[in-house]
C-alpha cells in the first residue's frame, strides 16, 4: 500500500478527490488542518481514526496543523445534539487543550506539528466583523444541516450562537489558509462551509476528506467517553486488552481497518477463521502501539485472570476519605465510577452486576465500613480499587 492510499484508509467521502490527488502529487508542502473543541479532554480509539490518518501525512513532507478551538468550545459544537451544548470558559478549553496536546503526542510528532487556537483570531474580531462574516452564509442553508432540522421540526430550541457555530470553525480554514481539511462524517456541513467560505475570501477552496465514527464497544453509538463504551489510549495496558476482547464481533474488522495497519485482507483472515483469536490478535496489537511489546504478556495474564472470574491485580484505585458512618453500596458504586448515579447502582445491584471483594451484593441497602480497602466490580471486566485514607 502506498503513501496516499494509506492516508486515505477508511476514508468516507473526499470534496474533492480530482482537487486533493492533484495537490498531494504537486510536491508542496499542504497545510493539513485538524480541528478539536477541548470539551472533554481525553482522547480514544475514536479520534485515533483520523490522527494515525494525518501521522502518514505528516511522515510524507506535510505540515499538519492541529486546531484547538478554545474560542469555538466556548460555543459548543451543536453537530449531532438534540439540545444546545452548555457552554465553557476559555480557561476550561484552554486547560482541556493542554491535556489533547499530551495525548496527540502519542501519534503525530509534536516537534513537527502545528498548534494554533482559534482564539487568536476569533477573539479579536468586533461586531461588524461578525456581521460581515454572518453575511457570506444563508439561514436557509445552515438550516440544511440534520440536527438543525430535526430539532426545528421537534420544535426544539436553537440558539442564534449556534448558527454562528459553522461560520466560526469555517472562519479557521480562512484564517489558517488550509490546503486539506479532515473530520469525521459528523462534521461534514462544518468542513464544507470552510470551502464556501474560502472562496469568498479570495482563496483556492481546501479539499476536504471525512472519516467514519468508530463505533463504541456497545456496538451501537460513537465511541464516547461519556457513554462509557470507549478504549482510551492513555488506559493501562490490561484494561486496553480487556477491552478489546469486549468489541461486537460484527465490529472487529472495522476497528482493524481504522485503528490499526495490519493490511485488512490478514485481518479478514484471522477473523473468519477464528474470531476469538482474531480479537487477541487485536488487543496485542493496540498494546504494542501505545504500550509497546514488553506490555503484551502483563495484559494477556489480566485478561486469563478476568475471565477465570478472579479479581485482576492491575486496576484503578480511587482514594476516598475515612468516614465513621457505614457507605451505601450504591453510593459506593457511583463514587468508584461504575455507574454514572446511585440510581443506576441500585438497578446494576438487582441485575446481579456488582461485586464487592468478589462477593455478589444482593442488597441494594447495604453498607460496608469506610475503613478499609475493598474492590469493586461491575460484571466481568470493571474493577476498581477503593482505599480509605
Amino acid at each position: 500500500m502506498n503513501e496516499i492510499s494509506l492516508a486515505l484508509r477508511g476514508a468516507v467521502q473526499i470534496f474533492s478527490e480530482e482537487g486533493l490527488m492533484s495537490r498531494l502529487k504537486s510536491g508542496k508542502r499542504l497545510k493539513i488542518k485538524l480541528g478539536a473543541d477541548p470539551s472533554r479532554p481525553d482522547l480514544h480509539l475514536g479520534h485515533t481514526v483520523i490522527l494515525r490518518r494525518l501521522k502518514v501525512l505528516q511522515d510524507m513532507g506535510h505540515e499538519i496543523i492541529f486546531l484547538i478551538g478554545d474560542f469555538t468550545g466556548m460555543i459548543g459544537d451543536p453537530s449531532g445534539k438534540s439540545k444546545t451544548r452548555p457552554k465553557l470558559t476559555l480557561e476550561e478549553t484552554r486547560e482541556n487543550g493542554r491535556s489533547y496536546l499530551e495525548q496527540v503526542g502519542k501519534i503525530l510528532d509534536p516537534e513537527k506539528a502545528t498548534i494554533a487556537y482559534n482564539s487568536e483570531w476569533l477573539n479579536a474580531m468586533n461586531f461588524a466583523d461578525v456581521i460581515n462574516l454572518a453575511s457570506k452564509y444563508t439561514v436557509a442553508r445552515t438550516l440544511e444541516r440534520d440536527d438543525f432540522t430535526k430539532r426545528f421540526k421537534e420544535n426544539q430550541p436553537i440558539s442564534l450562537h449556534e448558527l454562528l457555530y459553522p461560520l466560526a470553525q469555517g472562519y479557521d480554514s480562512v484564517a489558517l489558509q488550509a490546503d486539506v481539511e479532515v473530520g469525521g462524517t459528523d462534521q461534514t456541513f462544518n468542513l464544507l462551509v470552510g470551502r464556501e467560505l474560502q472562496r469568498d475570501y479570495g482563496q483556492t477552496p481546501q479539499e476536504v476528506i471525512t472519516f467514519p465514527l468508530l463505533v463504541g464497544l456497545d456496538g451501537k453509538e460513537k465511541m464516547s467517553k461519556s457513554l462509557d463504551n470507549y478504549i482510551g489510549i492513555d488506559e493501562p495496558a490490561p484494561i486496553m486488552y480487556e477491552k478489546a476482547m469486549r468489541i461486537p464481533d460484527v465490529a472487529l474488522m472495522e476497528y482493524f481497518i481504522l485503528t490499526t495497519d495490519i493490511p485488512e485482507d490478514e485481518a479478514r483472515e484471522v477473523i473468519e477463521k477464528d474470531i476469538v483469536e482474531a480479537h487477541r490478535v487485536f488487543g496485542r496489537e493496540i498494546v504494542r502501539m501505545y504500550h509497546g511489546e514488553n506490555a503484551i504478556e502483563e495484559a494477556e495474564a489480566r485478561y486469563k485472570t478476568v475471565a477465570a472470574g478472579a479479581v485482576p491485580d492491575v486496576m484503578e484505585t480511587i482514594v476516598m476519605p475515612v468516614q465513621e458512618d457505614d457507605i451505601l453500596v450504591t453510593q459506593l458504586v457511583h463514587k468508584a465510577k461504575l455507574a454514572p448515579s446511585s440510581s443506576e447502582a441500585r438497578r446494576l445491584i438487582q441485575g446481579k452486576g456488582i461485586k464487592i471483594d468478589n462477593v455478589l451484593v444482593e442488597d441494594v441497602y447495604a453498607k460496608i465500613p469506610c475503613t478499609n480497602e475493598v474492590v469493586v466490580s461491575r460484571g466481568k471486566g470493571k474493577f476498581v480499587r477503593v482505599k480509605f485514607e
